[in-house]
């Protein structure tokens, strides 16, 4: 097996350019959860080791996508709205695609820290208030009710509200409710059979923008800074690079 080569970026951040700095809604996420990855990321070039590929997940969401344009080019609302009763449907838009599609997605420069923010939205419907409507679609296979309590679980709220964040700063009335397709895929089954079968629920979030502009101040003076800032509280990948070098300085 060849030895393991850190990612290397090609985004990187140069103080010396007036160029707005792109970073998608995953790297602000990055910088949320550890400081020192992000810098170590953006500034100096290597990334964290990437993770596999959740190709399961990928196709619940390709056909949720297939079901829901499927009534978006009918202007009807998907039977799981009927079954939740919320007044919308798909939302229509020239541009929906390439909101969809990742490295676009929906993009908005933020004047004050020069930084082009990205985020690829899963889904947008719209109400008779004209209001655009967030939403995300996710699986799973677990007993027990889906919800949105856990604590690990705060990178989806944060994912919600930066989407909010982001179709607001393109100028569009954006609703604070956003909405969780969650697929649960039934363990419960006596056999495979070549099957999965999921129970998928709709959950409504209540989005809280306030938290993005302190974060974007944050970001841009974390990419700025002359040295490497201390790791975040609960980083793995930290945590594990200082136990390895305790354990080479022994």
């Amino acid at each position: 097996m060849p030895p393991y080569r850190p990612q290397r970026s090609r985004n990187l951040f140069d103080s010396a350019s007036d160029r707005p700095f792109k970073l998608s809604r995953s790297k602000i996420d990055l910088y949320l959860n550890c400081p020192r990855c992000f810098y170590i990321d953006r500034v100096l070039g290597t990334g964290q080791p990437p993770g596999f590929p959740f190709n399961l997940n990928s196709a619940v969401d390709h056909l949720l996508k297939k079901e829901f344009d499927h009534y978006r080019a009918l202007g009807e609302p998907h039977p799981l709205m009927v079954e939740y009763d919320v007044d919308a449907i798909p939302y229509q838009h020239a541009s929906l695609d390439e909101w969809r599609e990742n490295f676009k997605g929906v993009q908005v420069l933020h004047d004050p820290t020069n930084l082009r923010l990205t985020g690829a939205v899963d889904d947008v419907w719209i109400n008779p208030a004209g209001e655009l409507i967030v939403v995300d679609y996710k699986s799973t296979s677990k007993n027990g009710e889906i919800t949105l309590d856990a604590a690990w679980q705060i990178g989806y709220r944060r994912q919600m509200e930066f989407y909010q964040w982001l179709l607001r700063g393109k100028g569009f009335q954006v609703s604070s409710t956003g909405y969780f397709v969650y697929a649960n895929g039934d363990r419960g089954k006596p056999g495979f059979n070549n099957r999965l079968e999921f129970r998928t629920k709709l959950i409504p979030y209540e989005g809280n923008v306030a938290w993005v502009e302190p974060a974007l101040h944050a970001v841009r003076a974390c990419l700025v800074a002359d040295h490497i800032p201390a790791p975040g509280n609960d980083c793995d990948y930290c945590a594990f690079q200082r136990a390895v070098q305790a354990h080479l300085d022994t």
